[in-house]
């Protein structure tokens, strides 16, 4: 059996810029404060790494507390702002989707630095979360690969201890996301449909680098499907 680990955003969507603002509307109400958010690294990171830096930056206690008050105000916020956003399914992400779900030998999750929550908003608001049941989120780890390590482990809880880390596939736009598929003996689909360009991604050594998902020819380059 073999396991796809899909990031989300950069990945399989683009928001339009709806997390980034509801990161600023939860420090706002949660806690007052209007903060230049950009000046925070995301890309690649858990929502609670995120979290926390912002609180650092604020001298906001860091207790769980406050997680939970953020997170709330950030929740409340994301679903207006991806209504408002021009945000949209990223080329070829359906038709792949589709055509991996159909196979009897491959099984489709998420790691995601976005809390399950999060996920299932996006996914939700874009079509896409009927084709995920299981997966590594941000809620409890500032670390990727922790992230990792629990959606590895969620896949063997579900479907046997036989799932060998050389069968997972770890999908993502980021550097962060090759490190993270490393650390669970993964290899990694690399596509520079987010942030980070081709050349960005060069030095990861992914085990595919490629400019995007929406060429039909590269999936069965990799995973022996598609045309």
């Amino acid at each position: 059996m073999r396991v796809c680990l899909f990031d989300i955003d950069g990945t399989l969507i683009q928001s339009g810029g709806a997390g980034m603002g509801a990161l600023k509307e939860a420090m706002i109400q949660a806690f007052g404060i209007e903060p230049p958010v950009q000046q925070v690294p995301v890309h690649g990171r858990t929502d609670r790494a995120i979290a926390a830096d912002l609180f650092t930056m604020y001298s906001i206690e860091q207790t769980d507390a406050n997680w939970q008050r953020f997170r709330t105000a950030y929740l409340e916020a994301l679903p207006r702002l991806l209504m408002e956003r021009d945000g949209d399914v990223l080329p070829g992400i359906v038709s792949l989707l589709d055509l991996l779900r159909s196979q009897d030998d491959i099984r489709l999750g998420l790691l995601t630095g976005n809390t399950r929550a999060g996920a299932e908003i996006k996914l939700g608001h874009y079509g896409l979360s009927h084709y995920f049941s299981f997966g590594g989120f941000g809620d409890l780890h500032h670390d990727r690969d922790d992230v990792a390590r629990a959606a590895f482990a969620n896949a063997r809880s579900l479907f046997g201890s036989a799932v060998d880390p050389d069968a997972v596939w770890v999908i993502g736009d980021t550097p962060a996301d090759v490190r993270c598929g490393r650390a669970i003996g993964a290899r990694v689909v690399a596509v520079a449909t987010g942030q980070h360009t081709l050349e960005d991604l060069q030095p990861t050594n992914a085990d595919h680098l490629i400019p995007n998902l929406a060429d039909p020819a590269t999936w069965r380059t990799i995973w022996g499907v598609g045309g």
